[in-house]
């Protein structure tokens, strides 16, 4: 197609007139009120809910400054992108501002994710980065002479937080933040504000499943620790907060202390019971003081239908006013950017991205802005606002009550005196904790770290081992120690906080342990320690720990060696039931040996008594091995092979008891019974000032009969001398003191089992003080550990040659349940072998029944007997000997040559089988002919021809 160049030319001047009319128009409204634009950018999560109030409080800001500076020579352009709450994307908005739209600053990110790589961008371009919302501490690590936080450092809360915790008397906490750059900045200044406290971690996934959760919660739940920090973002916590009061961690006792950014937050949960589901939680929130500005700003926002303006939306109104008031002060001169290696198509969009003119004189502007905006003061310092007053909050229901103040200057302070002060006061009002408690949990609600408690100590005469205490005349200085005095100073260590006992001697005129432990309940000691026994009387008046010793009052006689002098000490090694059960196998293996090799071995035939000798013989020889008889049947060789097995055991378990019984057991107590002393009329041994007293005179001992002792010296005087002699014949206490004696004298005593059930020792302390669980969760790690085989072995030297105490005295004799199952083996081999045994007779006779099948039962089975108490000819045994006879030296005669006649029996003889002789008749021939008798041992007269060539 052909183009008409003079309609061309028209167009382009009617263009060419359109563009100097509008290049007029600018020029004349410029001379008028010249405004210069300064573009800056705005990232944040457009499609959040909190993100709608931040848009509207920054384009109020605009506004509203504008509106009362008309004059000013500069306007603010905003730019949004939608960071679309990621990282990359956030870091990819920032990017293209700079790159497309050379934007003088940012605005932005929304959290601390994303702003680590936007300070790093806005370093390289120099572009001002201004954030509100963006708190971790992290952020200022990264150095950046661009990044401008218009918000507070999560730092700064931490030492509000740990003077929380000290005020309660906490002393272990646990911090649950999130694992990412929110949580991990604020760690460090936390442990360190929390230097006195125990700081535990819990870390939680920003992508946490709800299973995840409960996993980490359930993990704390087995923790001592009830008081709960945490830090992370209000969407996660919230998801926290709720299985929290689904597995009953939101009930009383339990303490949750929410931080800054959280307390703000929590309302902006798009949740029905976002704040119910925190009920009894306390928070720290920075304060924004009351003014009529701010209820201006809340009132415009009630307009648009929006949410109460949280403290980020003030910040950013703020922020907006600061940065707005900068670009004022600036010299326009440098606007513009200096374009980066465009020509180069060998770099990336970052490697060709250009450096701002204009950010070095903005961000020195902007640092030198103040001004009393919304939020209070907005002065930075090295870029950030300075700390301000924190609010502690206690959530009730949808309320947020304000309980107390933080500041930097004087820490926790009274609102209407302004003065320090503890949240325990009367002054505060009362704090409701979860489960609606208006009590303060215990958490770790004890003495504060290196509070000294008085510790009384009994006064010992003997026993010293146990606890020892002196004082020094001339310092005045009260030392103590010993076996319960290490342990407890052991426990002690172990707890989270610090506590030091100061001990002081308590000694009664009759060494009675019980005024010692009254003591407690008048407020004289905070604990006693040494060698107290837990009963119920005394924890009438206090609490005991868990106990350290092994519990029990057993009784201790003297042990003489009669076990070498007893005639029948061969018998002990095994039980009556198991003699018993090895005699039946002796009887029942020889009548099964017997029953295999009688119709086939010479060794078990003869008269009866001849063979059952010869049975029991060889069943009980097998004890010792010694049996000489031969056993040709496969199935009486395998029964003798399992049996012998069985004696082999049988035999080196009886050596091995007997080598026992007259060597480790030989020494026997001279009474096992505590009815046998008081049927005698025995003296017996207390240690005095002990509770054994209360518990023999219960059992029926006689006072005259009671004896005390304070020493093992004196109880191994009383037990020496015997009742004779004006001693005792036994002396009771507890298990601990007598181990201790045993350890001295363990060849001439003996300690029987324990007859009377106690709780052992423990530490006593006054009712419902919070030391008690705390120890005796300490003594169990103690005892648990190799610090008790450490402190047993320094105060309890134990001989060489003392036999192990817990040796019992009892026989300890071998039992049938020992070998039950050598027996069952024993058995099943017989019972297996008699089957088959059987089955092979009854089918190698099986013609002969059938021949019989006419007659009775009980004729059949005669019949049968008489069968097996035959010979077995047909057996190899037999054929060989029949071999060997053959050719045996006999008489030789010529018979005539006529045939030879045998004359057969009658058939009922035959039958009945009443003899055994044949006839034989015959004419003599030329033939020779060997004729041989044998005469048996049973009766029996046997024939036997053959024929001699």
């Amino acid at each position: 197609m052909m183009t008409n160049p003079a309609k061309t030319n028209n167009t382009f001047l009617s263009y060419f007139a359109k563009f100097v009319w509008v290049f007029l128009l600018m020029e004349v409204g410029l001379g008028q009120n010249q405004k210069t634009e300064i573009k800056v950018g705005v990232v944040l999560d457009l499609q959040t809910k909190v993100s709608k109030l931040y848009l509207t409080s920054i384009n109020m800001s605009l506004s509203d400054f504008y509106k009362d500076h008309p004059n000013y020579r500069t306007r603010l352009a905003l730019h949004f992108r939608d960071s679309m709450e990621d990282t990359i994307q956030a870091s990819a908005a920032a990017l293209d501002l700079i790159k497309n739209e050379q934007v003088s600053a940012i605005i932005g990110p929304r959290n601390s994710m994303q702003a680590d790589f936007m300070i790093r961008l806005a370093n390289k371009t120099q572009v001002p980065t201004i954030t509100f919302t963006a708190s971790s501490p992290l952020l200022t690590s990264i150095k950046s002479h661009y990044f401008v936080r218009a918000t507070l450092d999560d730092s700064s809360q931490v030492k509000a937080i740990a003077d929380i915790v000290k005020s309660f008397g906490w002393r272990r906490v646990v911090a649950i933040y999130v694992d990412n750059e929110l949580g991990e900045g604020i760690m460090p200044y936390l442990s360190d504000a929390l230097q006195d406290v125990q700081v535990d971690r819990s870390v939680i996934s920003p992508e946490a499943n709800d299973d995840q959760i409960l996993k980490e919660l359930y993990k704390l739940m087995t923790r001592q620790t009830r008081v709960f920090i945490i830090h992370m973002e209000s969407s996660l916590a919230f998801r926290v907060f709720q299985k929290a009061r689904e597995i009953g961690m939101m009930e009383e006792g339990y303490v949750w202390l929410m931080t800054n950014g959280m307390t703000h937050m929590m309302r902006y949960i798009d949740h029905v019971d976002s704040l119910n589901t925190i009920d009894g939680v306390l928070g720290v929130r920075s304060q924004i003081p009351e003014s009529k500005e701010l209820e201006d700003f809340k009132r415009m926002f009630k307009k648009e239908n929006l949410l109460d303006p949280n403290v980020f939306a003030i910040r950013a109104y703020d922020s907006m006013t600061a940065l707005a008031m900068a670009v004022e002060n600036t010299n326009l001169k440098s606007l513009g950017y200096d374009n980066g290696s465009a020509s180069s198509n060998k770099r990336t969009d970052l490697g060709t991205v250009g450096v701002s003119r204009y950010g070095p004189s903005l961000i020195n502007a902007l640092s030198d802005v103040t001004f009393m905006g919304l939020a209070g003061e907005f002065k930075l310092v090295d870029r950030q606002l300075e700390s301000s007053k924190f609010e502690i909050i206690n959530f009730i229901g949808k309320e947020e009550r304000i309980i107390g103040y933080w500041t930097p200057n004087n820490g926790l302070v009274n609102e209407n005196s302004n003065k320090t002060t503890s949240f325990t006061g009367e002054r505060f009002g009362p704090v409701i904790w979860p489960g609606k408690s208006t009590v303060v949990p215990k958490g770790w609600e004890i003495p504060t770290s290196g509070k000294k408690i008085n510790v009384g100590v009994p006064v010992k005469k003997g026993f010293l081992n146990f606890v020892e205490i002196n004082t020094n005349a001339i310092t005045n200085v009260t030392t103590s120690k010993g076996f319960a005095i290490d342990i407890f100073e052991a426990a002690l260590k172990e707890l989270p906080y610090s506590v030091i006992p100061q001990y002081y001697e308590f000694e009664s005129l009759d060494d009675d342990y019980n005024n010692l432990v009254y003591a407690l309940s008048n407020g004289t000691y905070d604990a006693v320690v040494g060698d107290i026994t837990i009963t119920a009387h005394r924890s009438l008046y206090a609490d005991f720990t868990l106990p350290f010793t092994e519990s029990g009052v057993s009784m201790m006689v003297p042990v003489r060696d009669d076990e070498s002098k007893n005639a029948w000490v061969f018998l002990k090694p095994w039980s009556l039931d198991l003699w018993v059960t090895t005699g039946c196998f002796f009887v029942l293996i020889g009548f099964v040996v017997w029953l295999f090799e009688h119709r086939v071995n010479t060794d078990f035939r003869g008269p009866p008594q001849h063979q059952i000798g010869t049975s029991f013989w060889f069943s009980f020889s097998t004890m010792v091995f010694a049996h000489r008889e031969k056993v040709v049947s496969n199935l009486s060789r395998f029964v003798v092979i399992v049996w012998c097995f069985v004696m082999l055991v049988l035999t080196q378990s009886y050596t091995a008891n007997l080598t026992s019984f007259l060597t480790v057991q030989r020494f026997q107590p001279v009474a096992t019974k505590v009815e046998d002393l008081i049927k005698n009329g025995d003296s017996v041994g207390y240690q005095s000032g002990a509770f054994v007293k209360g518990i023999l005179l219960n059992e029926g001992f006689k006072a005259s009969q009671l004896k005390t002792f304070g020493s093992a010296e004196e109880c191994d005087d009383l037990l020496s001398k015997g009742t004779s002699k004006n001693g005792v014949a036994a002396v009771f206490d507890e298990v601990a003191y007598l181990r201790d004696i045993l350890s001295k004298y363990c060849s001439k005593y003996a300690m029987i089992n324990p007859t009377f059930k106690t709780a052992g020792f423990g530490f006593a302390f006054p009712k419902n003080s919070p030391l008690t669980g705390d120890v005796s969760k300490a003594i169990l790690n103690v005892t648990q550990g190799d610090q008790m085989q450490h402190i047993e072995s320094k105060w309890f030297m134990k001989q060489n040659d003392c036999p192990d105490p817990k040796t019992a005295l009892s026989s300890n004799r071998l039992s049938i349940t020992s070998f039950w199952g050598l027996f069952l083996i024993a058995g099943i081999a017989s019972f297996l072998s008699l089957l088959v045994f059987v089955a092979q007779f009854l089918y190698e006779h099986r013609h002969t029944l059938c021949d019989h099948s006419e007659d009775s039962m009980r004729r059949r089975l005669a019949f049968l007997f008489r069968i097996f108490d035959e010979k077995d000819t047909s057996s190899h045994t037999f054929k060989n000997s029949a071999v060997h006879n053959v050719g045996s030296p006999m008489t030789h005669f010529t018979p005539s040559p006529s045939t030879v006649q045998i004359t057969p029996w009658p058939q009922s003889a035959l039958q009945n089988r009443e003899f055994e002789l044949r006839r034989v008749s015959f004419t003599p021939t030329e033939e020779s002919f060997t004729r041989q008798s044998t005469h048996h041992e049973d009766g029996e007269h046997d024939i036997e021809c053959g024929v001699e060539q």
